[in-house]
Formats: C-alpha cells, structure tokens, sequence
C-alpha cells in the first residue's frame, strides 16, 4: 500500500471519498478514466463478487469474459490484498462493517 501513497493518489481519493452521490462519482469517474479503463475496473469488481461467492475460475471466466490472470490477480488480492475487496463487497451487498 505505501507503494502507491502519494499526495496525488491522496488527493484522489480524498476527492472521491467526499463525493455527495454516486452521480458525482461516475462523472468524475466518466471524465477521469478512459472508457476501457472504466469497464476494466467494473469487470474486476465483479470478479471479486463472484469470488467471494465462491465461483471458481471457469465459472468467472465465462460470464466475465475475463483471462485467468486477471481473475488469478483479483483472487490474490481477496487473498492477500488490503481489505479493499471485501469492504467494497461489503457496501454493494448494504452489509455494514
């Protein structure tokens, strides 16, 4: 994590964590990201959904359209990761922590 802790990656996600609704999250989102790069990061969301429910590879492969490296990736970071996965898992389910 401290890899990446920079001010601008601060400020980044300062901004966001400050964002009133998710309509002002997905414009910033919308003008940061590059379409591909948004529908990336929304493809790895949802195989961290599918992992934590328990899918395995074949299974997410298919109904994502996703490589084993990147399914294998995400599974690290659930695995391995900082957390971030499960809370945003958490959130999207409306499970509080």
């Amino acid at each position: 994590m401290d890899k990446i802790r920079n001010q601008s990656v601060e400020n980044l996600v300062q901004v966001i964590a400050k964002m009133d609704t998710a309509n002002d999250v997905y414009n910033f989102l919308s003008d940061l990201c590059t379409i591909k790069e948004l529908q990336d990061m929304a493809q790895r969301f949802e195989m961290a959904v599918l992992l934590k429910d328990g899918a395995n590879y074949q299974n997410v492969a298919g109904k994502v359209g996703a490589s084993s490296a990147t399914i294998s990736r995400v599974n690290r970071c659930l695995v391995y990761g900082n957390g971030g996965y499960e809370r945003a898992i958490e959130i999207f389910k409306g499970e509080s922590k």
